[in-house]
């Protein structure tokens, strides 16, 4: 394990006022985003459309790195320059989805723990040490590798389960020591989803329980925390709920839950957006980087739909400038969120 370059990696991918676009759609998932705004989806119009973001003129002063889907590594720009080429050329370092995606636990029905640690030779899938390696060799720095978390209180046997959770726990630890030993930083995403009526202090004490596991397994298996990055949900109420806290309460709450769960030696933190809209994505992160606190980490981003959704529709029905132009608008407002020097009036 090379301690050093991984620290220098995760340092890099939260440089103050950066942060990471998460463009690591599966083919499934990209295709109803396509179908959304109202275009076909195959391999060559995925290429467009990605190749056009990445190509937005200054993205690199907002934009640290980017996750990539196992196709779009293996694609190149319209002047035939590699995808991860193209990047590194920017300064923006490559990264690569690495899971395989979900699979219903059999001890559990209803809750999913996540894949991708062994081949999957019927769907194409080398087990992730090999497919790490490869990663490396075509320019990849750093990984992803998602949880998802149900809160379910409803039902009789509440969710999520202890076995859901030390599975998945497992599972990330896994993968970040595999990641890491291949040179890759790997981003450790448990998502506690805000499906649901649950309120905000049930998702932190969720929240709370799924970070103290898997870094404890972490911890168990010899990860190196300044060489990973962790990607978490904020502390935020239920879609049902009919409780919705205000954003500085989402703000704080999120702190908090970090401050006390999380190893105060991790690389940085970047968030998911989830379920939220964009300029909320970027307001609680900039209410958090406005604290009158020390944070003990880098708070930062790596957003998919809040730094996307608007570039998205723009390209289809604008085309690629103005798509750019959507695209290079929420990277430089979310880089402001970095240092709390966003405001409402720049939207």
């Amino acid at each position: 394990m090379d301690r050093a370059l991984l620290e220098a990696t995760a340092a890099k991918l939260v440089a103050p006022g950066k942060g990471i676009l998460a463009a690591d759609e599966s083919n499934g998932t990209m295709t109803k985003r396509l179908e959304g705004v109202g275009l076909e989806s195959s391999e060559e119009a995925r290429r467009a459309y990605r190749a056009n973001l990445f190509s937005t003129p200054g993205c690199e002063e907002a934009i640290s790195g980017v996750i990539l889907y196992d196709e779009t590594i293996r694609q190149s720009m319209d002047d035939g320059t590699s995808i991860p080429e193209y990047l590194n050329s920017r300064g923006i370092f490559p990264g690569i989805k690495v899971d395989t995606g979900t699979q219903e636990m059999s001890d559990s029905p209803g809750e999913v723990v996540t894949k991708g640690i062994d081949a999957e030779p019927e769907n194409g899938w080398a087990d992730l040490g090999t497919r790490c390696k490869e990663y490396f060799e075509m320019g990849a720095r750093f990984a992803k590798w998602r949880a998802v978390i149900k809160i379910d209180t409803a039902s009789v046997s509440s969710k999520p389960s202890v076995v859901c959770l030390v599975n998945n726990a497992k599972s990330l630890a896994n993968y970040a020591l595999i990641c890491q030993k291949n040179g890759l930083v790997p981003i450790i995403e448990p998502e506690v989803l805000m499906d649901g009526p649950h309120d905000a202090s049930k998702c932190a004490e969720v929240t709370s329980e799924i970070l103290r596991r898997t870094f404890e397994e972490c911890r168990k298996l010899g990860v190196h925390n300044p060489g990973a990055l962790l990607k978490p949900n904020m502390v935020i109420s239920g879609k049902d709920s009919d409780e919705q806290r205000n954003r500085e309460h989402v703000a704080k709450s999120t702190v908090e839950c970090l401050t006390e769960s999380v190893p105060h030696d991790i690389g940085g933190i970047v968030f998911l957006s989830g379920g939220q809209s964009d300029e909320e994505a970027t307001e609680h992160l900039n209410r958090m980087n406005s604290m009158d606190v020390e944070h003990p980490w880098q708070l930062s981003y790596s957003y998919g739909r809040a730094l996307q959704a608007a570039a998205l529709k723009a390209w289809s029905q604008e085309g690629a400038g103005a798509s750019q132009a959507a695209f290079a608008h929420r990277a430089k407002m979310n880089s402001l969120a970095r240092s709390g020097a966003w405001n409402i009036s720049l939207e």
